[in-house]
């Protein structure tokens, strides 16, 4: 069977954006200027006020962003949240931007054809490494690799230049200290050009990668996703992969066993819980958490210890817990922390966190 592969840039170019939303039944209402529309957010996933008229789109652009539920991106993006699927999993968008080309009649043929009759290789985009990597699908990839393959290799290098003091981090609320002990800098160059860089480590404390955060979210679409993760590549006849599916962020920054593991979804929650004084906490960098992952936590913690799973008060963070709970639940003392609606950890104080995590 020949594979589909889509061009996703190609696709966001014949979209019309106003021509989507009406056929998701969202009535069109524009500014004087006739490119931006404002309204309601049709988001079947808005959390919030639902009679307040806090989604916007930039039409000419194809940009959207919900200032109530902070769900922002590209039409891609918007169509995969309207037919229900998750967009943080790259098997989601490809399946809605599929179904986008069979509206327009796209060919999606692995080979197209040339004015002049030749066949001619269409680029093979069906998802962005990053992409892959921030969905967390880097396993179950099909592909043929004949060079044997290193998974989490330490890194010979580290990025210099790094600016601790952007605006991004202070803006988080960040302090010096906390900007310093997680490394944390924005980047002005290369792969990670525009985000603030991420070290991520082993266990052991290596050096493995960075993730970066895109500073501007109105920069977010599909070839330029929030997070980027590091992406496979092959050098000296080896391929190197990066997966955070067998990582848990922080962790190798915690010594011994402990009797009390905070467990949250993303970078921005171990920060804050970090400065709050929670030292003890670790993060996915997902929503879903790996075999591999739930057996690291266990070792982590001791037998009569307890888990707190602090997951944001969102579908995704609710799937999160599910998947903790499942795979912790039987083995320890497991408690799932449930924000209010539209709170992530880092809307909450000292004072809150203290609160939650008394028994």
């Amino acid at each position: 069977m020949t594979a589909l592969w889509i061009n996703f840039k190609e696709l966001r170019e014949k979209l019309d954006f106003a021509k989507v939303l009406q056929h998701y039944g969202v009535e069109l209402k524009l500014k004087r200027q006739g490119k931006q529309h404002q309204g309601f957010c049709p988001l079947p996933t808005h959390q919030g006020k639902k009679r307040s008229p806090s989604f916007s789109c930039d039409l000419e652009r194809g940009l959207f962003r919900c200032f109530g539920c902070k769900n922002g991106g590209d039409i891609i993006r918007f169509a995969t949240l309207m037919q229900g699927l998750d967009p943080d999993r790259g098997e989601n968008i490809r399946t809605a931007a599929l179904a986008l080309a069979e509206q327009l009649g796209m060919d999606t043929s692995s080979t197209s054809v040339r004015p002049n009759g030749k066949p001619r290789k269409t680029s093979r985009i069906e998802r962005p490494q990053e992409i892959e990597d921030t969905a967390g699908a880097e396993k179950n990839v099909e592909q043929a690799v004949t060079c044997p393959t290193l998974v989490n290799q330490p890194l010979n290098f580290s990025l210099q230049g790094l600016d601790p003091s952007h605006p991004y981090l202070k803006e988080r609320g960040l302090t010096s200290e906390t900007i310093a002990y997680f490394g944390l800098g924005y980047c002005s160059r290369g792969l990670m050009q525009e985000r603030i860089a991420i070290p991520l480590h082993d266990e052991r404390g290596l050096l493995i990668g960075y993730a970066g955060r895109l500073v501007d979210d109105l920069k977010i679409d599909q070839d330029n996703p929030k997070y980027r993760f590091p992406s496979a590549r092959e050098r000296e006849g080896k391929r190197y992969e990066f997966r955070k599916s067998l990582l848990l962020y922080h962790f190798f920054q915690i010594s011994g066993r402990l009797n009390d593991l905070i467990v949250v979804e993303g970078f921005p929650s171990v920060w804050w819980l970090w400065q709050q004084g929670y030292a003890n906490v670790v993060a996915l960098m997902g929503s879903d958490c790996s075999e591999e992952q739930a057996k690291m936590i266990l070792a982590k913690v001791e037998i009569d210890g307890r888990i707190w799973f602090m997951p944001d008060s969102d579908d995704a963070g609710a799937r999160c817990a599910h998947s903790m709970f499942d795979q912790l639940s039987p083995y320890r003392f497991a408690r799932w922390i449930k924000l209010k609606d539209g709170q992530q950890p880092t809307d909450c104080t000292g004072e809150d966190f203290q609160a939650m995590l008394s028994v």
